[in-house]
């Protein structure tokens, strides 16, 4: 049986593609789908992607993230990086590694993208490189395997 990773995608990223193509790229989620699941298959990894726009379905999937004893959880939490504490509280409330990404690098956007709650509660974070930071994700969940 493979492991399964969760690929959880926070507001707006249903949008890839053609939201602000200059800062997200032409890169649909659809794409990035494609490219983890055949990325998985090589890793002998499951690949369960999924987008919501409601905070709540977030916590959600974190909380099922942890009933599936799920490898990893790679998540884009979008605009809630900066505004949800529910998303930092159902993190630090499992065991399992969360990997937070972004496409782009907020340190280099608006100050207000500057602080993540998600961060000090996450495993690592992948910024700034478009959607290559949802495979370095990968890479890194995968190596999750030998060092826990």
């Amino acid at each position: 049986m493979a492991d399964l990773v969760l690929v959880l995608n926070g507001p707006n990223l249903n949008l890839l593609g053609t939201r602000e193509p200059e800062i997200y790229g032409a890169t649909t989620l659809d794409d990035i789908a494609a490219m983890l699941v055949a990325k998985g298959e090589a890793l002998g990894i499951d690949i369960e992607l999924r987008q919501s726009n409601h905070e709540g379905h977030l916590v959600d999937w974190l909380h099922e993230a942890a009933r599936r004893d799920a490898l990893a959880v790679i998540l884009n939490a979008g605009a809630y990086t900066h505004t949800s504490v529910a998303l930092r509280d159902a993190i630090k409330a499992i065991t399992v590694p969360v990997i937070e990404v972004h496409l782009s690098n907020p340190h280099a956007r608006e100050s207000f993208r500057h602080r993540s709650h998600i961060a000090p509660v996450a495993r690592g974070t992948i910024a700034g490189f478009g959607a290559a930071g949802y495979a370095l994700a990968l890479d890194a969940a995968a190596g999750l395997r030998h060092k826990d």
